[in-house]
């Protein structure tokens, strides 16, 4: 099967979500009385904060590496990551056999730098910044000729990330609206196109931490924009979109939204107390958003795609 290399069509990403069966979890869509009364929507939560690594990285990744040619795979996969890309990359090489060499800033939450140690990866550290990053990617391509895949800059995972979607179309129909958290805008782009392809009716919206606004400052202004640079809690959300998804989420959605650095906690921690499973900060920013936006959701059905849950459980906000 051949690497996209263009903006992803329906059977592209059906096709896809063939490919990476035996690689991925179908997870669940859990439902919560006690979340729906509070917010006053209908609420369908995607939950790959099941999936194997625990997080829906694993569907782009694998996506991805499938699609080498055996040639190319033999040589080894490679990307920079601070943590959920990192695991899902250092899994996938796993499984197929192949070596995983993976730099992460030295900052990186140490529970996502031992899973992916435990995979079986070779992580090169380098300086928390996105130059070091880039820089130590090159040397180590330079050195293995191993294949970078890229967190989320790419069709291959894009496609990927769009499996969650559909499986959640597959499974609820009419959702009135879909809700993704947005980082570099994978996950987002893939949850419009399979939303636009596969559930024309339902508005798609993306939901970013105030603190890395880049997503919102974007699609308000039509011109992709880099956010501060502020920290947030929400550490998968820390990067910015690229030109690939960018496109894809002017295009396609209908809002962006942000939500403040307590309002994350609050989201995260409701989500532990009422349906007792375990999310990370950057998994909830869409409910957050749900609870602060009544107006928009009210009376709704409305998809929420749970992104991870891998927690640094020495680190709780609450």
């Amino acid at each position: 099967m051949q690497t996209l290399v263009q903006l992803p069509s329906p059977e592209d990403i059906r096709q896809s979500h063939a490919l990476i069966q035996p690689y991925i979890h179908r997870t669940p869509v859990l439902t919560c009385q006690s979340i729906n009364a509070i917010s006053g929507v209908q609420l369908y939560f995607k939950c790959e904060n099941f999936q194997k690594i625990g997080a829906f990285k694993m569907r782009g990744a694998s996506n991805a590496a499938l699609r080498l040619d055996d040639e190319a795979r033999k040589k080894g996969l490679a990307t920079h990551s601070s943590g959920n890309h990192a695991q899902a990359v250092a899994k996938i090489a796993q499984a197929l056999g192949v070596p995983a060499h993976i730099v992460m800033p030295e900052n990186a939450p140490s529970v996502k730098r031992e899973a992916t140690a435990g995979y079986g990866a070779r992580i090169i550290l380098c300086e928390a910044n996105q130059a070091a990053r880039e820089s130590t990617l090159a040397q180590v391509l330079a050195e293995t000729g191993a294949t970078f895949i890229h967190p989320y800059d790419d069709y291959n995972v894009i496609a990927g990330q769009a499996t969650a979607a559909l499986e959640l179309f597959e499974e609820i129909a009419d959702l009135d609206a879909i809700i993704a958290p947005i980082g570099g805008g994978g996950l987002m782009s893939g949850t419009a196109l399979s939303s636009t392809y596969f559930s024309p009716g339902t508005k798609i919206y993306g939901a970013e931490p105030e603190q890395v606004n880049d997503a919102w400052l974007s699609f308000k202004s039509g011109v992709r924009t880099p956010h501060q640079g502020l920290p947030s809690i929400a550490d998968g959300l820390l990067t910015n979109m690229s030109e690939k998804t960018f496109a894809i989420v002017k295009t396609h959605l209908s809002d962006v939204f942000t939500v403040s650095e307590a309002e994350i906690v609050a989201a995260m921690k409701l989500v532990w107390e009422r349906m007792k499973i375990i999310v990370e900060p950057s998994c909830v920013v869409p409910l957050a958003a749900v609870l602060k936006n009544p107006s928009v959701f009210v009376g709704q059905k409305v998809g929420i795609i749970l992104t991870g849950g891998n927690v640094d459980l020495q680190k709780l906000p609450f």
